[in-house]
This record gives C-alpha cells, structure tokens and sequence, in this order.
C-alpha cells in the first residue's frame, strides 16, 4: 500500500481532493434519498464553491492575468446568458430560478456563473486529456456539458433548483446550451493544465453519479 507521505505534495492533494468530492457527493446523494433533503439541499452553494477552491488548490492559473481574463470571462457569459434566458425566453426557454442556489442577480443565482466555469473547466480538461486533436475535443466537450444537463434537468424542479414553465425543459433548451459550452470551450482550449490529472474525471463523473441516481429514482 502507497503511503501517503511518500507521495509528492501535488499527488496528495489530488487524492485529498478527490477522497472530498466523493465524501460530499455520497454524503448528499443518502442524505438526500433517507429524506433530509431539506438540510442537504439549501447546502448547494457550498458544494458548487467546494468544488472551486478544490480546482485552484490543484490548478493555480495558467497564465496569469490571461487566464484570470480568459475564466471570468466564462463566468460572465454564463451569467449574461442565463439572465437573458431567465427574464426573456429568448435562451434556454422559459423558467425561473428556485432557492436552492443562493443569492441571485437579475432573477440568476451569482453561482450559476461559478457553474459555468467549473462544468467547463472539468469537460475541457476531459476531453483535452482523452482526444488529441483540437476540434474533436472542444465538440465532446460541448457534448458533455449537454449530457451532465440531461440527467440534471428533469432533477432540478424537484431540487428547487430551477423551474420550467412547461413542467420540462423543451429541446431548444439542449440546443442553447450545446452552442453556449462550444463557445465556451473555444475559448478555454488553450488555457488547461497540460499534464493529466485525475481529479477533473472524478469531478465529473461525481456529478454525472449524483443527478443520474436521483433520475434513476424519480424519473424511471
């Protein structure tokens, strides 16, 4: 067995990061199902800026102000597009934010924004890592994004995350958000680690486990 002293200060962060986005997803996902969503969920926020401080412990900007411009530069898209959508239609469709999320601006909670940047980041990194051409990359990336909001989406009322006029999210919803990720992608392309990490893959794969288990319960 691999001590973890004798491990280098990157590699333990890494498996300490990783051991607490599993402990927090595992902790919420029974929870959750054992009835206490009510203490669980209002815990959101906190989880969406866990996950935050966990990727800049193990991902210190790349480029300096290039990056920092590069990322809140996601953040603001996702922001603008969501108030658009929100206060509109002309985005997404047709809903409104619950209060699971925090404080909101516009109608849009602020996190949704750090949602963007994190979900983008984690799909980049993915994707970068496992295909090594640029273009193929960057359209699986918008892919994962779309497919992570498949399984979130029907979850989401239920959570008091977000609620559709309909009941549902249409599919131009889906489409809206593949043509936003693949923007979004772009423009991160370059500006990833270069070495492989564990900890985007677990990252995503913790998410995609958590709303795909509540589908499984509520929708199947």
């Amino acid at each position: 067995m691999i001590k973890l002293s004798s491990l280098s200060f990157s590699s333990r962060k890494s498996l300490i990061s990783i051991f607490i986005i599993w402990l927090v997803t595992i902790s919420g996902m029974i929870g959750i199902w054992l009835g206490y969503g009510a203490w669980f969920l209002p815990k959101t926020p906190f989880n969406l800026l866990l996950g935050v401080v966990l990727l800049y412990w193990n991902f210190p900007i790349k480029n300096g102000w290039k990056s920092l411009i590069i990322w809140t530069i996601i953040y603001l898209i996702g922001m603008s597009t969501e108030i658009v959508g929100v206060n509109t239609g002309l985005l997404f469709g047709n809903y409104s934010y619950g209060n699971n999320l925090g404080l909101k601006l516009f109608g849009v909670p602020l996190l949704i924004g750090i949602n963007w940047v994190v979900l983008t980041f984690l799909t980049a990194s993915i994707s970068r890592r496992f295909i090594p051409y640029k273009w193929p990359a960057i359209i699986c990336g918008a892919i994962l994004m779309v497919g992570l909001d498949f399984f979130i989406e029907p979850i989401a009322p239920i959570f008091d995350y977000w609620h559709w006029e309909t009941g549902h999210a249409p599919f131009r919803n889906f489409v809206d958000w593949f043509f936003v990720s693949l923007f979004m992608q772009v423009l991160v392309m370059n500006d990833l680690p270069e070495k492989e990490h564990a900890l985007p893959l677990h990252h995503f794969i913790s998410q995609m486990l958590f709303f795909t288990f509540f589908y499984a319960i509520y929708q199947l």
